[in-house]
């Protein structure tokens, strides 16, 4: 093996080499971005991609999947980085031979390319259990995009059935993530895992319990144990199912091998290179050919393959170094650690865990918060650390653990985290992150360290989104974002407190409104005690202001996966009708668009004088409203509503209230457009929507205007080339009319227009914030920028509307009407009964 420092002695002239690069994924493009920010001069550069596509983070594979990124969010390198930097991309096109001799490169397409150096970053291949039906079509991997809109393919087909079934093999950190994304896609899925733990080698058995117990209570199937035995064909050459090896058989529409990954080294050992599991570098990645590099997970490196992304980065680093002519030690190896992006599910692991005679375990568990705690110190040294439920020390134990530093003064508060083995100087988060030490790891994803992060901030980096553009910290999975804040916050003083002034949501919390829906979204919550817990709320279980409002972001966030804590809500929500102040209530059952029949006047009649209502009325968004009905009564005189086929008005809730209408072109000589008919439209669309506030609509059939639609939440004014939408009205205390948002030319871009302001309203509001105070917060012009002027992102925020009513658009009493068992509402009924 070779082991030189100065790879090539002519550092100072200006491009005289061609350096070919073999693989545009992580490794390979982050090598180039080392070597070009220490000498941007000193190579020509081509880089060939078998995907046809620039570089992507891979890591963010299952946030794509999930649904909570598109493509367009994990790009690292997009094209006008290649050309900024002269670089040819040459994508899609695969190298399929090295000649070392001639110094040439061979691609797929028969292009030949010379190089004076040569890396090779082509990564690692998805191993395949070798068992029958394993090319079936429907068996996929997951290590590329290309996997992910296989498995997005399956899911679309699954639900456009009613419903997909999914058997994911192995259950390690990709399997978990590949179950997961496919859950939240709709599907059933099953996790078959031959070991009795979960990531068995990242968690010990109580940790791999928790986590798998977890999973189930999602609604996953965990099989431990379970052996493989065949995957069986359909008859037409698709997946069937899948057999273990004690008989059983589970029912599939796609199998996912997640059972691990071997170094890609095909072309080093054609090529003739050193290879044994990976190609043999030293320690400034060089193979047993002095002209070619290797990097990344195809290399071994003092007997040690790495299968996570942070040891890519040192041996980036340690490369560009000797490649430019930098003095550098090399690369020594990598202590790893390792983080679950499953949502809500908090997982921490590194170093060796398995202990042993000479090894001291010390475990902390809190079972009514979830909480499991275990690190591993031999000879007063960390040498492991499990965490679950409670992660928040986990660089910590990091530090301690690769810096191998005696713990024997702190060993009694060790597993307590940093802030108690301080004496609890460290009890800020901000003082805890400044204790660290500059080469501490901030940002996993991205290998950029304290000292990184504090450079970029003195270079001019303001705010966390300069940051993430500066250094990458922050920038994939968001779990380092409080550490990043906290930087900020330490290094810019007292002018980053002034940029981060808000109004906090309550007492219990120092964040805003805004800031926990991003983090919710960032840190994968799932429920109310998980936002409280990761985000140090100061009273255990909140108060009634904060947990409305958390119990909306969940439900805005997590449609169809977070239940509604109905305890959460104000008694009218939990009621589902209006508290007066006799201590009745009144009941306001839907009138589509204003439009009633005598089927269901009648039906309000009885009920009226069946439970001896004081009044019925007509209320100003075209409805009657049935008053003094006895708490005790208002199940009954749902079941009797629900029977003439009426649902709940909501006229309680912070949800859609009314559409209201004019009669339209249908019947009013002045009509436009059929308002009577779009407004009926819109309602059926709309209903059942939790908002941050109560919302409003109306639709008038010409510019007279006779529903007022220039005073609602969202109006609609019919004129002869179409619809006018108006956004941002009120008519309560503070007066305020509606902005044109624009004008369309029909129903159909009226309904999609509606249904993306209703969306971007739900998602980015603050809980208790109308759409008046909204509009003017965030500004007229960016909201158009999103809505109109952004086709994909309208249409994106729509069909995230049609989605999140898949889980809405239910009445509160139907259940109890039909004489079903409405679990969901138990909390409601007990209160009412």
């Amino acid at each position: 093996m070779n082991a030189i420092v100065n790879i090539d002695p002519k550092a100072g002239d200006s491009k005289t080499e061609h350096l070919v690069v073999i693989g545009n994924g992580m490794a390979g493009c982050r090598a180039v971005e080392e070597i070009l920010a220490r000498n941007p001069d000193r190579y020509r550069i081509t880089i060939f991609g078998a995907e046809p596509r620039v570089n992507y983070d891979r890591i963010m594979l299952s946030p794509v999947l999930a649904g909570e990124k598109k493509f367009e969010d994990i790009i690292i390198n997009d094209q006008a980085w290649y050309d900024d930097n002269q670089i040819e991309l040459v994508s899609g096109d695969a190298i399929i031979a090295i000649k070392r001799g001639a110094k040439e490169v061979v691609s797929a397409s028969g292009r030949v390319t010379p190089y004076d150096k040569l890396l090779i970053a082509t990564g690692s291949d998805p191993f395949i259990i070798p068992v029958p039906g394993k090319d079936l079509d429907g068996v996929v991997t997951f290590r590329d995009l290309d996997d992910v809109d296989k498995m997005l393919a399956a899911a679309d087909a699954g639900q456009a059935r009613g419903g997909g079934r999914a058997v994911v093999i192995g259950g390690g950190l990709l399997g978990l993530e590949a179950a997961h994304g496919l859950n939240l896609r709709g599907m059933d899925v099953t996790v078959i895992h031959l070991m009795p733990t979960l990531m068995e080698r990242q968690l010990d058995e109580a940790a791999g319990f928790l986590l798998k117990s977890e999973l189930e209570r999602r609604g996953q199937t965990i099989l431990t144990e379970a052996n493989t035995a065949a995957i069986i064909d359909a008859g037409d050459g698709r997946v069937e199912s899948v057999q273990l090896s004690d008989g059983r058989v589970i029912a599939a529409d796609i199998v996912v091998m997640a059972v691990g990954i071997r170094p890609n080294v095909r072309l080093a050992q054609e090529a003739g290179l050193d290879v044994e599991r990976g190609i043999l570098v030293d320690d400034y990645m060089v193979t047993s050919d002095p002209s070619i590099l290797a990097v990344g997970e195809c290399v071994q490196h003092r007997g040690a393959c790495y299968g996570l992304v942070a040891p890519l980065w040192d041996m980036c680093r340690a490369l560009a170094d000797a490649a430019t002519g930098t003095e550098t030690a090399g690369y020594q190896g990598s202590v790893t650690s390792t983080k679950l992006k499953v949502s809500g599910i908090n997982l921490f692991s590194a170093g060796d865990f398995s202990g042993g005679d000479e090894c001291e375990d010390i475990v902390m568990r809190d079972a009514s918060r979830g909480v499991y705690k275990r690190v591993v110190v031999k000879d007063n040294k960390l040498i492991g650390a499990v965490l679950y439920g409670d992660v928040a020390d986990g660089g910590w134990y990091f530090d301690l653990l690769k810096k191998e530093e005696d713990v024997s003064d702190i060993r009694e508060a060790l597993i307590f985290g940093q802030a108690f083995a301080s004496g609890g100087a460290l009890a800020d988060p901000n003082m805890a992150v400044a204790a660290l030490s500059d080469d501490a790891e901030i940002c996993g994803c991205n290998g950029v360290s304290k000292g990184q992060v504090v450079a970029c901030i003195n270079s001019g980096a303001g705010d966390l989104d300069a940051v993430r553009a500066g250094c990458k910290a922050s920038a994939s999975c968001g779990q380092c974002t409080n550490l990043v804040e906290s930087l900020l916050a330490i290094t810019l003083g007292d002018e980053f407190a002034r940029e981060r002034k808000v109004k906090t949501m309550c007492k219990c919390t120092s964040f805003g409104h805004s800031d926990v829906r991003r983090l919710i979204l960032e840190k994968q919550l799932t429920s109310i005690p998980h936002v409280m817990q990761e985000l140090h709320w100061t009273t255990p279980d909140g108060c009634s202001s904060c947990r409305p409002a958390l119990n909306y972001y969940l439900l805005c966030a997590l449609p169809g996966k977070y239940v509604d804590d109905q305890q959460s809500r104000f008694v009218n929500e939990r009621l589902h009708a209006n508290i007066q102040k006799d201590g009745t209530y009144s009941v306001v059952p839907r009138m589509w668009g204003g439009v009633t029949n005598p089927r269901e006047l009648r039906a309000i009649a009885d009920a009226a004088e069946k439970y001896n209502a004081g009044m019925v009325k007509v209320t100003g968004g075209q409805r009657l409203d049935i008053f003094g009905i006895k708490k005790e009564d208002l199940p009954s005189i749902w079941a009797d509503l629900n029977a003439a086929g009426m649902v709940s008005g909501h006229a309680y809730g912070k949800s859609l209230r009314t559409v209201k209408t004019c009669v339209g072109s249908e019947w009013c000589r002045f009509g436009t457009q059929d308002s009577t008919g779009l407004g009926i439209k819109l309602e059926r669309m709309s209903w059942g929507s939790w908002m941050p506030h109560k919302f409003k609509m109306a639709v008038s059939g010409c510019p007279r205007n006779c529903a007022e639609a220039t005073i609602k939440d969202f109006g609609v004014i019919c004129v002869d080339s179409g619809y006018e939408l108006h956004i941002g009205g009120n008519g309560g205390i503070h007066l305020r009319g509606t902005d044109l948002l624009c004008k369309v030319e029909t129903e159909r871009e009226a309904l999609e227009y509606a249904a993306a302001f209703v969306q971007y309203y739900r998602e980015d509001a603050w809980y208790l914030e109308r759409t008046a105070p909204w509009v003017e917060r965030v500004g007229l012009d960016l909201i158009k920028q999103k809505i109109v002027e952004d086709a994909d992102n309208r249409a994106d925020l729509a069909q995230r509307f049609y989605f999140s009513q898949n889980y809405s658009q239910h009445d509160p009493w139907e259940k109890r009407a039909k004489g079903e068992d409405a679990h969901l509402h138990a909390p409601l009924l007990a209160e009412v009964d």
